[in-house]
């Protein structure tokens, strides 16, 4: 994008830019390339803005949250990054108008941060989520949770912006939750109205306290990992654990360049500083082989994968 075409996209904005922004380091796993502008708006009216402006020029959007569940090509992305971490997209108000049992928390919000936090004011509603990483926005667009319940069963509602700057509110019929989908259009989530639950700020801390020592004890949590690498498959109407599938085809500690697959749990990898994300892509694609041979399962990718190049082995 020339110096013109980037002044006219950007230039009376309330923002934060960077350019050849290394975004793949903001990861999880840690590697990967990075984005042509990396952009953190300010205020929604910035944001609004340059979504039209984007879709007017045809410049691509993405959005990276706190990277948890991301993988960054080697050779970048083209276009813009949003990142929403200034202060009022992180924003959570609790106690709404007056009410206890609400919660209204901005898409930026950390999600470590959210759990903790209504835990220590007896709110209950997202102590499923303990030991989950990343943003509440990134948590809505993939109904983020696990055996413990997921996200979506504690929102009421969702605001949002479509990539051409319209808001759209959602709620009832207009906002579905799956295992890791959600019926959130294509966009940028703003903000959601969460349900909570009054309870002993103990009994909730507690509750917290164990869903994260049982992740703990069976997740490589301390590793470089984006969480599951695949969703669970269905077969014969049965949800069957992906990790038990590339477990039993002999699949742990399997490894291509610095990616692993993990030894703790077969459903991690587990990359090192000098992986490549191309590892990773390879790696899985060989999960995909191996499972489909094994048991006959698909495996489909549950790690989100950014990659402009047609030509890159993609899971």
């Amino acid at each position: 994008m020339t110096r013109e075409a980037r002044s006219s996209l950007i230039g009376d904005l309330q923002i934060e830019i960077e350019f050849d922004a290394p975004i793949g380091a903001r990861t999880w796993f840690g590697i990967g390339g990075r984005a042509e502008m990396l952009i953190k708006p300010k205020d929604e009216t910035s944001l609004q803005t340059l979504l039209r402006r984007c879709h007017q020029s045809a410049t691509p959007v993405r959005v990276l949250g706190g990277g948890a569940n991301l993988l960054v090509d080697d050779s970048g992305v083209d276009g813009v990054v949003l990142q929403l971490d200034q202060e009022f997209f992180t924003r959570r108000r609790y106690n709404k108008d007056g009410e206890v049992n609400r919660m209204l928390a901005m898409a930026g919000a950390d999600l470590f941060k959210l759990v903790n936090e209504t835990a220590r004011q007896g709110l209950d509603g997202l102590s499923q989520l303990a030991g989950i990483p990343g943003t509440l926005g990134g948590a809505l667009r993939m109904n983020a949770g696990g055996s413990f319940g997921d996200t979506g069963q504690a929102v009421e509602s969702v605001s949002m912006l479509d990539m051409e700057g319209n808001r759209l509110d959602l709620q009832g019929d207009a906002l579905s939750f799956g295992y890791r989908a959600s019926s959130v259009p294509n966009g940028i989530i703003l903000s959601a109205i969460l349900r909570l639950q009054p309870d002993d700020p103990m009994a909730v801390r507690g509750r917290v306290r164990e869903i994260f020592a049982q992740k703990s004890a069976s997740q490589p949590m301390a590793d470089n990992s984006a969480g599951c690498a695949f969703r669970n498959p269905t077969i014969d109407d049965v949800q069957v654990p992906a990790g038990r599938l590339i477990d039993e085809a002999g699949l742990k500690g399997l490894t291509i360049g610095g990616a692993t697959v993990s030894e703790r749990h077969a459903n991690f990898i587990s990359t090192t500083p000098q992986a490549t994300a191309r590892d990773v892509m390879t790696l899985m694609r060989q999960v995909q082989e191996r499972v489909l041979d094994h048991s006959g399962a698909k495996l489909q990718p549950e790690v989100v994968i950014w990659c402009d190049d047609p030509g890159a082995p993609m899971p």
